[in-house]
């Protein structure tokens, strides 16, 4: 399921990252440049896996990798300033090169890069005003809904939870007051879609000046586009799959309305939250084997859940034909990813086959190049409270796999192993198959 091969349909368009940007922000300062471009300016558009590896850098050595410009201020050609940078929390070189080239990959006019991906959604809570209106989904990453809760309670903002799969629920509190409208898909850990053309157009329509902001991490740019669907953000944890391994914080927003695009800068400027030198350089190289990254945990995660699927658990991944929204899914993405959810029906078995595996990893976040594995009630999503869980139809149960670039076949071996010491599954002759919730609890663990 790679990017150049994958069953959805490959929307593209001009390059964004080309496009003129205004000279000055809201303040009149002028905006940061960039050190070098970021494709080659031959009228030519290269695939997507190539566009992630290609970055020109033109500095005085001809370093072929961008260089750290690990420093906090610039020397000025004048009493009055005149260089290109001043001070790194306003523009820094290596953030600005990184910035440049997510603009090209994400088709965007404009990226730019924070210190976490909750601190991206921070800066785009601040385009927020008292009694202003959030639509959100009720299945969200435990972060997104606390902060919404912040908001609602510190800021009065008025939030609506609704279900967001269903286009229907999000129009009857569609209303003038609407400001934002917060989506993810897949939604998370449930793994629903959410039909992002037909929200933004119910959204512009019935409140122009709304803004739609997508979560993109669970699919990264390489297996969709949010801006091409009609968001007017999109956002995302580079900690997540752009930078591939964990050993970085970083958030990511691209917008295609530059004025937009100023807003969001100087909240970043304004409160310091850029993303610092190394970390933009380290997410720079992460972002050069997404493709490759995102190809092999993908095979890995379509053979995981149908090793599970059919062996009796309810599982939920975009790339069964069993997933209900399956079609809406490959209409707007090139990819199924690579996290998926499933259900033993019990909770005690749910922890113990967790408890069990040993090259799977308890952890939260996901998009990493190892395997995770958590019951996202205990861990991710544990600070949203258990009734307001339960009011969302959200498993207790839940194990959420967060699949990394290991073989295969190890990965379901070590997982056939934790299922039968759990206790989840009864072993014949033929192999495993799931045991029923009441027959689970009577299994000892083995």
């Amino acid at each position: 399921m790679s990017s150049s091969n994958g069953a959805g349909p490959s929307k593209t368009k001009p390059n964004g990252a080309g496009k003129p940007f205004q000279k000055v922000d809201l303040d009149g300062h002028n905006l940061p440049p960039s050190p070098a471009p970021s494709s080659p300016h031959n009228g030519r558009r290269y695939a997507l896996a190539t566009e992630l590896v290609y970055t020109d850098s033109n500095d005085q050595y001809n370093a072929s990798s961008v260089p750290i410009y690990q420093s906090a201020t610039f020397k000025q050609t004048s009493g009055s300033g005149g260089g290109e940078y001043d001070y790194t929390r306003s523009g820094n070189p290596t953030r600005t090169h990184l910035e440049r080239h997510l603009a090209k990959v994400m088709n965007a006019n404009r990226a730019l890069v924070v210190s976490s991906g909750m601190g991206a959604l921070d800066v785009i809570g601040r385009l927020l005003r008292p009694g202003d209106e959030v639509i959100a989904g009720d299945d969200i990453y435990g972060g997104t809904n606390r902060l919404l809760k912040y908001l609602s309670d510190h800021g009065n903002i008025i939030v609506h939870h609704v279900d967001t799969t269903e286009p229907s629920s999000v129009q009857k509190v569609l209303s003038s007051k609407t400001a934002m409208v917060l989506l993810e898909t897949p939604t998370n850990p449930l793994i629903k879609i959410v039909d992002i053309p037909t929200i933004a157009n119910l959204t512009h329509a019935a409140a122009p000046g709304a803004i739609v902001a997508v979560d993109n991490t669970m699919l990264s740019p390489l297996l969709q586009n949010p801006l091409d669907l009609g968001a007017d953000i999109v956002y995302e944890s580079g900690t997540k799959y752009l930078s591939g391994h964990h050993d970085l914080m970083a958030g990511v927003l691209a917008v295609n309305d530059t004025s937009l695009g100023e807003k969001l800068y100087f909240t970043i400027n304004a409160s310091g939250c850029g993303l610092a030198p190394f970390d933009s350089f380290l997410l720079l190289r992460g972002i050069k084997t997404l493709d490759i990254r995102m190809e092999r945990q993908q095979a890995n995660a379509m053979r995981i859940a149908t090793f599970l699927e059919s062996h009796g658990f309810r599982v939920r991944y975009p790339g069964l034909k069993s997933h209900p929204q399956y079609d809406l899914h490959w209409s707007m993405a090139r990819g199924a990813g690579a996290v998926l959810s499933f259900e033993t029906g019990n909770v005690d078995t749910s922890m113990r086959i967790v408890e069990s595996a040993r090259l799977w990893a308890i952890s939260v976040s996901f998009g990493c190049v190892n395997s995770l594995i958590s019951m996202p009630c205990r861990l991710s999503h544990a600070s949203i409270d258990a009734k307001t869980r339960a009011e969302r139809n959200m498993p207790e149960d839940l194990i959420r796999l967060c699949v990394g670039i290991e073989d295969a076949d190890d990965l379901i071996d070590d997982l056939r192993r934790a299922l039968v010491q759990a206790g989840a599954v009864k072993v014949t002759l033929d192999g495993i198959e799931a045991l029923p919730a009441d027959e689970q609890a009577q299994q000892p663990a083995q």
